[in-house]
C-alpha cells in the first residue's frame, strides 16, 4: 500500500502539492473560530454533585449574587482605610455601576477586612456565559475604568475573581503561545542545519508543518462546533509543540531513508518511492498508536481532555496525511538538490558512536536491560510523593498577574475561602415548604465542620423550598486542605438535612473536589484502554503477540519515571504544593503514545536485520547502529520543542514542558536504544511469537522493507547523532 502511496505521490507532486493548497485555502477560509472556555465547572458533566448544585442555584435563585469580579481597594501608603477613602470606594462602585458595561448585571459595594485596610466591589456578570472570552473583555473595561476612577485618590484598586482571571490567563496564553512558537521555531531550524547542513532542509519541515498546522486547526474548529466540545487557551500551545515536534519527527524517519536509497545507487524519484515504501508503515503505526492514545481521552470525564484528545489526533492525523503525500512530493520534486549545498549526503561516515553502542548491546544485552531498567525504576520512586493542585487559573499564568495578586491578598486579609466560598443548598424533596425552625441548628453542624471558618443561612427561595447556606472555609478554594474540608462538608451537609430534604453543595472547593474524583476515574479508564490499543496496534505492526507486552511495560516504565522525576523537581526541589491535576493523564498520552514512536522505529529497522540473516543479538546491535541516530535525532528536537512550553512563564505549561521532555529523552535514550534491544536480543526468536517475523524471506511491508533487506554496504548508518557525528 505505502509502494502505491509513494508512486502516486512521487509520479504526480504538482498535483499533490496543488491539492494540499487548495484544500489549506478552503479549510482556512470557511472554518469557525475556535472558542475558549476557562470556566471550571463547564470541565464536569452534570451527573456531579457540584454541578447539580449549580443547576439548583440556577432554578431556585435565579437573581442569586454570585460574583464574577471583585475589585479590591487598599490605601497607596498600607494604611488604614479614612473616612475620605470610603467615600472615595462608594462613589467608584456607584459609578462602576451606571457604566453598564456588557455582561455586568450588578455592583455591590463588598465587606471591608478586619484589619481596616482592605475593602471590595463585587460584581455580577450574566452566569451563561461564564467563562467565555466575552467576560474577560468586561473585566478588561472594568478594570480599565476603575483605574481611572480611582485618579486623584489615595486608593490602589485592583480587579481580581473569575472573569478577571480569565483575562489575564488568556494575555498569558498569547504570550506563552509567541515564546513558544518562537522558541520551536528556532530549535528545529538550528538543530536541522546541523544535522544536513543544508539550508533548504533546515526551512522545508518548518514551511511545510506551517501549512500542515493551518490545515489542523481549521478541522480541529470544526470538530469543536460539530460535537459541542469545549475548548480552553492552554490546548493552543500544545498544539504547536505537537504539530512541529511530531511533524519533524516524520520529516526526519522520511528523509534519512531517502537519503539511504539515493546511497545506495537508486534513481531520486525511485529513491522517494523506496523511502515512503519502507518507512511508511513505521510513520502509520506511529501515528495510529498516537493518535488512539489522543483519541482515549474522549472517555474522560473532563471537558477540557475531551477537547484536547480529538483536537490533538486531528493534529497528527493531518500531520501523518502530509508525511506520507506532502512531504515526499515536495522533496522529489526538488530532488537531491534538497541536501545543497552539503555533499556528505553521497558518502556514508562511519558512525562510529552508535557503531560502538549496538556492540555492547550485542554483547551484554543483559547487563543493557538490568541498567537501563533499574534506572527507570529508581526515578519512577518519585511517584510516590504524587500530590495534585486544582487551581488552574494560578497554574496557567505567572503569580505576578493582578488577578494573582487580588487572591494572595485577599487570602491574607479575609478569611482564605472568602474568595470563592461553598454554598450549601437545602432543597423540599416532596416540594413542600421547608421548617425554618430547623435552619439555626442545621447552620450550626455545618459550622462545626473542621475546616470551616463560618456558616450561615442566606436565603430562601420565593416558593421556601429551597434555602442557601453559606460556608466559609479556613483555606483558599484550590488547596487540598479546602477540598478535604467540602468532603466532610459533604458529609454533614448530606446526614444532617431533615427529613424530606436533600441536601447539594457548590462552589469552587465542591467543584475541585468533583474533578479529582473525575481524573481518578480517568486513571481507571483512559489509561488502560489507550495502553489496550496501543498494544493492538504494535501486535498488528509486529505479527507478534509477546513483543507488544514488553514494549508496552517498558513504556510504563518511562512514564513511572517521568512522573517521579517530575515530582522531584517541582514538589520537592521548587516546593510547589503538588502538579497540576491534569498532568498525569496528558504525561501518560504523550510518553506511551511518541514514547512508541521510537520503539517501533527501533523494533522495525531490528526486525529488518533479523530478516537479513542475523541471530537476535546480532539484529539488535545493527539496529542501535543504524537506528540509533535517527532516534537521537528525532528524540533530541521533539523533547527540545516540548521543552519550549517552560518559557510561557507558568506553572501549568512549565511541569507539562519538562515533564513531556523528560519522558521523550526517557523514551528515545533510554528505552528505544537500550532496554527494548536488549530485551529483544534476550528472548530471541520467541519475541515474534507466533508470527516469525524476524525470520529471513518471511513476507512484510513498510519500516521492514517489502524484499530482502539492504546490504550492509547499502545501509543508512548516518542520520545522525547530535553529539558531533554529521551526515
Amino acid at each position: 500500500m505505502f509502494r502505491r502511496i509513494g508512486t502516486a505521490v512521487v509520479r504526480h507532486p504538482i498535483w499533490t502539492i496543488v491539492a494540499w493548497l487548495i484544500a489549506a485555502v478552503a479549510i482556512v477560509a470557511t472554518a469557525p473560530s475556535l472558542p475558549s472556555n476557562s470556566d471550571e465547572s463547564s470541565f464536569l458533566p452534570s451527573s456531579y454533585e457540584s454541578i447539580k448544585a449549580a443547576d439548583l442555584q440556577q432554578k431556585a435563585f435565579p437573581g442569586a449574587f454570585t460574583p464574577s469580579a471583585i475589585a479590591l481597594y487598599q490605601r497607596t501608603d498600607g494604611g488604614k482605610l479614612t473616612a475620605a477613602d470610603q467615600k472615595d470606594v462608594a462613589r467608584i462602585t456607584t459609578e462602576l455601576g451606571k457604566k453598564h458595561i456588557d455582561q455586568v448585571q450588578k455592583v455591590v459595594p463588598g465587606p471591608p477586612s478586619k484589619d481596616g485596610k482592605y475593602t471590595l466591589t463585587l460584581v455580577q456578570m450574566d452566569s451563561k456565559n461564564a467563562g467565555q472570552p466575552k467576560q474577560a473583555d468586561a473585566a478588561k473595561e472594568l478594570r480599565e475604568q476603575a483605574k481611572a476612577l480611582a485618579k486623584g485618590t489615595h486608593l490602589d484598586v485592583k480587579l481580581g475573581g473569575s472573569a478577571a482571571q480569565a483575562l489575564d490567563q488568556q494575555d498569558s496564553s498569547k504570550r506563552g503561545e509567541a515564546l513558544i512558537g518562537i522558541g520551536t521555531f528556532v530549535i528545529i531550524l538550528v538543530t536541522l542545519l546541523i544535522i544536513f547542513r543544508a539550508p533548504i532542509l533546515a526551512v522545508l519541515p518548518l514551511v511545510l508543518i506551517g501549512l500542515v498546522s493551518a490545515v489542523a486547526n481549521g478541522l480541529i474548529a470544526y470538530a469543536t462546533k460539530l460535537f459541542g466540545l469545549q475548548a480552553n487557551s492552554s490546548i493552543s500551545s500544545i498544539l504547536i509543540v505537537v504539530l512541529f515536534g511530531v511533524g519533524t519527527d516524520y520529516f526526519l524517519f522520511l528523509i534519512f531513508r531517502y537519503r539511504e536509497s539515493l546511497r545506495a545507487g537508486d534513481e531520486p524519484k525511485q529513491a522517494m518511492i523506496n523511502a515512503v515504501d519502507r518507512v511508511g508503515e513505521a510513520i502509520a503505526s506511529a501515528a495510529g498508536a498516537v493518535i488512539i492514545a489522543f483519541l482515549a481521552l474522549v472517555l474522560s470525564t473532563l471537558g477540557f481532555l475531551k477537547q484536547m484528545g480529538p483536537a490533538l489526533a486531528i493534529a497528527v492525523g493531518a500531520t501523518l496525511v502530509a508525511g506520507l503525500t506532502l512531504i515526499p512530493a515536495v522533496v522529489s520534486l526538488i530532488g537531491p538538490k534538497v541536501f545543497w549545498p552539503s555533499k556528505s549526503w553521497q558518502k556514508e561516515p562511519q558512525n562510529a558512536r552508535f557503531a560502538a553502542l549496538g556492540r555492547g548491546v550485542q554483547r551484554r544485552p543483559a547487563l543493557t536491560a538490568i541498567v537501563s531498567g533499574l534506572v527507570l525504576l529508581v526515578l519512577s520512586i518519585g511517584t510516590l510523593g504524587y500530590k495534585a493542585t486544582f487551581d488552574l487559573a494560578s497554574g496557567s499564568m505567572p503569580k505576578t498577574k493582578e488577578s494573582m495578586v487580588v487572591q494572595d491578598q485577599m487570602q491574607k486579609a479575609y478569611s482564605a475561602g472568602a474568595a470563592a466560598p461553598t454554598d450549601v443548598y437545602l432543597s423540599s424533596t416532596d416540594g413542600k415548604r421547608l421548617d425554618r425552625s430547623r435552619f439555626t441548628e442545621y447552620a450550626r453542624k455545618l459550622g462545626e465542620v473542621d475546616g470551616v471558618a463560618a456558616a450561615r443561612m442566606t436565603q430562601v427561595n420565593k416558593d421556601g423550598t429551597t434555602a442557601d447556606f453559606t460556608v466559609t472555609l479556613k483555606y483558599e478554594a484550590s488547596t487540598d486542605k479546602a477540598i478535604d474540608a467540602v468532603g466532610r462538608v459533604r458529609d454533614v451537609a448530606h446526614s444532617a438535612a431533615p427529613g424530606g430534604t436533600e441536601a447539594f453543595v457548590g462552589g469552587m472547593s465542591s467543584i475541585y473536589k468533583d474533578i479529582d474524583a473525575a481524573v481518578n476515574h480517568d486513571y481507571r479508564t483512559v489509561f488502560p484502554v489507550a495502553a489496550l490499543l496501543i498494544m493492538i496496534i504494535l501486535g498488528l505492526l509486529l505479527r507478534s503477540v509477546v513483543a507488544p507486552w514488553y514494549l508496552i511495560a517498558s513504556v510504563g516504565l518511562g512514564f513511572g519515571a517521568t512522573l517521579g522525576a517530575t515530582v522531584w523537581i517541582f514538589q520537592n526541589a521548587q516546593g510547589h504544593s503538588g502538579l497540576m491535576f491534569m498532568l498525569p493523564v496528558i504525561m501518560y498520552l504523550f510518553v506511551v503514545a511518541i514514547g512508541t514512536d521510537y520503539n517501533i522505529l527501533m523494533i522495525a529497522r531490528l526486525r529488518e536485520e533479523a530478516r537479513a540473516g542475523r541471530e537476535p543479538r546480532e539484529a539488535a546491535g545493527m539496529a542501535l547502529r543504524h537506528a540509533g541516530p535517527t532516534v537521537a535525532a528525532a528524540g533530541f528536537i521533539l523533547a527540545a520543542t516540548f521543552a519550549t512550553m517552560m518559557l510561557a512563564g507558568n506553572s501549568l505549561l512549565s511541569e507539562m514542558g519538562f515533564a513531556v521532555s523528560f519522558g521523550i529523552v526517557v523514551a528515545a535514550f533510554v528505552m528505544a536504544m537500550f532496554f527494548t534491544p536488549s530485551l529483544t536480543a534476550l528472548i530471541g526468536h520467541a519475541a515474534w511469537w507466533p508470527g516469525h517475523g524476524d525470520r529471513a524471506g518471511t513476507p512484510g511491508t513498510g519500516a521492514a522493507g517489502s524484499g530482502p533487506a539492504p546490504r550492509d554496504e547499502d545501509r543508512d548508518t548516518t542520520a545522525h547523532d547530535p553529539a558531533g557525528h554529521r551526515g
